[in-house]
């Protein structure tokens, strides 16, 4: 891959990925709140701040590197996930599912 395609292709990617993975970390957090777990909000990571979100290896470094190794055919990556205590949620169980599935859901509505 040629680095002036490199580079346009990061500088038209980036943004709408960081705000995907903002946004799903974010979810996950806010619907464990509203479920009673105070962890995510007291350690300030429900925010649609991307710097709170970014794991360094798996946010930055691997999604590089797999760009440039398939030249561009395939990324991936991961952000800082979001603690949640799951104890502290009200009905443990049943809410887990819903602080779960907080994350893709919102992928999915960015998608549509």
């Amino acid at each position: 891959m040629q680095i002036e395609h490199l580079i346009q292709t990061i500088s038209i990617a980036a943004i709408p990925i960081l705000f995907a993975i903002t946004l799903h970390e974010a979810a996950h957090g806010y619907v464990a709140r509203y479920f009673g777990d105070m962890t995510a909000y007291q350690q300030g990571r429900i925010s649609l701040n991307p710097i709170r979100h970014i794991e360094p290896f798996g946010t930055i470094v691997l999604p590089l590197l797999m760009l440039w190794a398939t030249s561009g055919a395939f990324m991936f990556g991961w952000a800082k996930p979001v603690p949640v205590n799951f104890m502290a949620l009200r009905r443990p169980k049943q809410d887990m599912l819903w602080v779960a599935i907080a994350g893709p859901a919102s992928n999915l509505l960015m998608a549509m």
